[in-house]
């Protein structure tokens, strides 16, 4: 048997129980689910989920156990997952995790969720403790893949189909030596490069659809059998060193169940990239402050970190309501104009909006060495507003809101949740307070299946 960092941490996984996770641990997990349905049913009407849609009833079966959120159409797990993987990433409320800077929900949930909906003796105390499985892997690989891979690779796409592997397989009640394939062939499919941003294209969507399934394939093939690299994090064919990996080992282990990472993870306020939240919070403080009037505006100069530049930069000017939420000039010109950038503020019209496209233009970002050396770690952006009258307000933050250090409230996420679910409209106003309250009591149920089904 090989003892290298993977098999350690695909023994966790397969170890991991319920009564091991602290209780305020288990409460972040029902957060965490929560803002994931709520996302998951807000995106769920998309053109771009409608193209997977179509994929899951034309290629799979046209009925099955799991339900495809915001429709009353079902399928089998696979294509379940597949399908509500892409939904909860399209409006970009879906959590991130900063350090790692993956957004687990997206694709930890997903496979989870299906499994739970096909098999009735799956528990609410199974399902959370396979999604702390999913969440504490996923981020220690992400923060093992480190910057490096992220200038180029999804971290989502890649970190992201380790996090749903692990996840199921431990659903699934796998050994630690089939947790170990699973762990490797998961590793052996991950994928996806930012290169579709420049196109205004749906790739986004397709990595959170394409590591949710391929995870929980990983997953079955494991149970049922098949072998898969022992070493495909840190080996020296493995995914560091194919995939522009910094390879930090110590990253991989790091304090397992002791630190619980999914507690760092950050709930998004802005229906945007993570990049552009501290820079919109900086602009919302000043405008706040000054009660700032967007005609008196001349310029506005954004300092980030490299990796909001390396994400942002490719949008030079946005196509799409998708590309426009990872336009920093867009975001902030919502945020000039109407003090918010909301789930319901990216419309067609807003982004053909002459006004919006001219204070677009006034945005210029540049890379600031003080704020790149905070980065994981810290998300930061200092914001200078350059008036007309010659005045130069300006405003930094260092901790979004959202983030550990500035959490929403449980209300403040019920709410979300809320508006996610009235923007999506394929669930009713009474019918997610039903989900909400549910959600609550999730460690006591007996078994998860059906309690989430919608009528």
């Amino acid at each position: 048997m090989v003892d290298s960092s993977s098999a350690r941490l695909a023994d966790f996984a397969a170890n991991l129980q319920f009564n091991q996770i602290p209780r305020d641990v288990v409460t972040r997990i029902q957060w965490l689910f929560l803002d994931w349905y709520g996302s998951a049913v807000a995106g769920a009407s998309a053109r771009s989920v409608e193209v997977f849609r179509k994929i899951a009833l034309e290629m799979g079966p046209h009925s099955g156990p799991c339900q495809l959120l915001g429709s009353r159409k079902t399928t089998s797990p696979l294509f379940a997952a597949m399908v509500n993987a892409a939904a909860s990433h399209v409006v970009e409320q879906d959590d991130l995790h900063n350090s790692s800077v993956l957004h687990p929900g997206t694709v930890v949930f997903p496979p989870v969720f299906a499994q739970a909906q096909a098999d009735a003796r799956i528990s609410g105390q199974d399902f959370l403790a396979a999604a702390a499985v999913g969440y504490e892997c996923g981020i220690r690989v992400g923060e093992y893949l480190g910057r490096s891979h992220y200038r180029v690779f999804h971290m989502t796409a890649t970190a992201g189909t380790v996090a749903a592997a692990m996840a199921t397989a431990r659903l699934l009640g796998l050994p630690a030596a089939a947790m170990r394939n699973a762990l490797g062939s998961a590793g052996t499919q991950a994928a996806g490069l930012w290169e579709f941003l420049r196109d205004a294209a749906d790739s986004k969507q397709l990595h959170t659809a394409k590591a949710s399934a391929d995870g929980l394939l990983a997953a079955y093939s494991a149970k049922y059998g098949l072998t898969a690299a022992a070493r495909i994090l840190e080996g020296k064919q493995g995914m560091a060193a194919g995939m522009l990996g910094e390879g930090n080992e110590g990253k991989l282990t790091d304090r397992l169940g002791e630190r619980w990472a999914l507690s760092e993870t950050s709930f998004k306020f802005h229906a945007s990239c993570r990049h552009t939240h501290p820079a919109a919070d900086a602009l919302l403080k000043i405008c706040n402050e000054t009660d700032l009037d967007w005609k008196s505006v001349r310029k506005i100069r954004v300092h980030v970190y490299q990796a909001a530049s390396d994400v942002l930069g490719a949008v030079e000017i946005p196509d799409s309501i998708h590309q426009s939420k990872f336009s920093m000039g867009f975001v902030l010109a919502l945020i000039l104009r109407y003090r918010r950038a909301g789930v319901s503020d990216f419309t067609e019209e807003a982004l053909a909006d002459p006004v919006n496209t001219v204070l677009r233009e006034k945005v210029e970002m540049v890379v600031d060495s003080e704020i790149d050396s905070w980065y994981p770690r810290k998300w930061g952006a200092k914001v200078e507003v350059e008036l007309n009258s010659g005045e130069v307000p300006v405003a930094v933050v260092d901790t979004p809101k959202g983030d550990p250090g500035n959490m929403l409230s449980r209300d403040e996420l019920e709410q979300k949740a809320r508006r996610l679910a009235q923007f999506g409209g394929g669930i009713s106003e009474n019918q997610m307070l039903q989900t909400i309250a549910r959600i609550w009591c999730l460690p006591g149920m007996d078994s998860v299946k059906n309690r989430f089904t919608l009528p």
